[in-house]
């Protein structure tokens, strides 16, 4: 984003100050703000016709006080079930944590107020996004759970390459990051699908190649809105991957997703019948998802923790799995610090599904980002560029087949064959490769 369009994210934000005396927390802030920004933007991009007339900003910014807020709750509710079907997903079942008059009308009019023409119309998703981002970093929201950095987003679409024609699934979408930036991939490779001169595969990519499902109804939301800032009208379902919805999804060209760490509530299983290793650990159950929900060929990318590396039992089983049924060629291990969770350790597991079920895997490259890393944060912020050398070790094959080049026992980019992976004791050595000869 430019300077302009930085400012107004930070402006935005610091609109979340007017509603603290209704109690409204920061993740119900963005939510709320969406309600109300995504009237704002239709207006701004002349995209009002999605919205159904006496329903748009200009009959929520005329009206003041009492009226106006029982005005925006009626509108809420109306937009729920009138309009487009994509602005109805997005206000579906809506309600404001608003009580007091005075705190709509000055949200309302510090949106107004705002420097909308000092942002390029094509980038107002971007400055949407950059709100999430606000959001998943503020400690307090509690939401950097269902918002994976950009940064790493873009490097993994980067190397995964999708193409015109392809589909690609997020499973566990959150706010749609994945998706979004694997539709920008393509959009820059055919100049925004106008060298698809094909109306149906224009419409295709617009509408059927992205999909995915969020398992959190405001997350969803939020996702919905986001996709829709950014053009991309497809499918994103309000559902449980680990239930029969994830089960009936169609196979996809490519899987990216970054899961939920942790077990399913209560301890139980996934209600899939076609799971061979049920598991309550949610990322061993999404990985053997993934992995199952490739076609033929189909490559993938998944944020994993360190314990699906390593857990026994059902873990070897799954990823024994794995390694039959796809060529898992590149683990990036991640720093620390760059997701909500400090201390959490994660992974990001690179796979392409075989053309047949067994002895796919004949070794697997290990690039290590972690070892002797900077501390991310704040004061030093994790960035695209952090990716550079990782991108040119990973090379131009999306399916990971480019020739490569071990840095060996001091460099960050080492080959294991699958035999040095099984033996007693070998993972515990990949676990955290010493990039400074020690």
């Amino acid at each position: 984003m430019n300077t302009n369009a930085n400012d107004l994210v930070q402006k935005l934000w610091n609109l979340c100050s007017l509603l603290r005396e209704d109690g409204v927390t920061y993740h119900q802030y963005v939510a709320e703000l969406a309600f109300v920004l995504f009237l704002k933007m239709a207006k701004e991009t002349k995209r009002e016709e999605q919205l159904p007339k006496g329903y748009r900003w200009d009959d929520l910014a005329r009206r003041e006080g009492m009226e106006q807020l029982r005005f925006y709750r009626e509108l809420l509710l109306h937009l729920g079930t009138h309009g487009s079907s994509r602005v109805q997903d997005i206000y579906a079942n809506a309600s404001t944590s608003l009580r007091h008059p005075k705190n709509l009308n000055a949200l309302v009019k510090a949106l107004d107020a705002l420097d909308w023409y000092g942002v390029d119309r094509e980038n107002l998703g971007d400055l949407y996004e950059g709100l999430l981002e606000k959001n998943a970093t503020e400690v307090k929201s509690g939401a950097g759970q269902y918002f994976t950095p950009r940064p790493l987003v873009d490097a993994i679409v980067s190397v995964l390459k999708p193409q015109p024609g392809e589909t690609v699934q997020d499973p566990a979408a959150g706010t749609g990051g994945f998706l979004i930036a694997a539709d920008r991939y393509v959009r820059a490779q055919t100049d925004n699908y106008f060298d698809l001169a094909d109306p149906k595969r224009q419409e295709f990519q617009r509408k059927k190649a992205f999909y995915g499902v969020e398992l959190v109804p405001e997350t969803r939301r939020l996702a919905l809105m986001n996709m829709a800032l950014h053009d991309l009208e497809s499918e994103l379902i309000l559902g449980d991957t680990l239930s029969p919805v994830g089960r009936d999804l169609p196979r996809a060209d490519i899987i990216i997703t970054n899961p939920p760490f942790g077990t399913k509530k209560g301890g139980g299983k996934p209600e899939r019948d076609d799971f061979t290793f049920p598991t309550s650990n949610k990322q061993l159950a999404f990985l053997e998802h993934v992995y199952r929900g490739l076609k033929p060929g189909g490559r993938a990318a998944i944020v994993v923790p360190d314990n699906v590396l390593f857990e026994e039992n059902v873990g070897q089983e799954i990823r024994a799995d794995l390694m039959d049924k796809c060529d898992l060629h590149t683990v990036l291990r991640l720093p620390t610090g760059i997701f909500y969770a400090q201390g959490v350790k994660t992974n990001v597991l690179f796979f392409t599904r075989g053309q047949t079920d067994k002895g796919n895997t004949k070794s697997v490259w290990f690039y290590d980002m972690r070892t002797n890393a900077p501390a991310y944060g704040k004061r030093t912020p994790f960035l695209r560029e952090h990716f550079a050398d990782f991108e040119k070790a990973f090379g131009d094959d999306s399916r990971g087949k480019s020739r490569r080049k071990e840095q060996g026992a001091e460099g960050r980019f080492r080959k294991f064959t699958r035999e040095e992976l099984t033996l007693p004791g070998q993972m515990n050595r990949v676990r955290t490769p010493r990039v400074d000869g020690a």
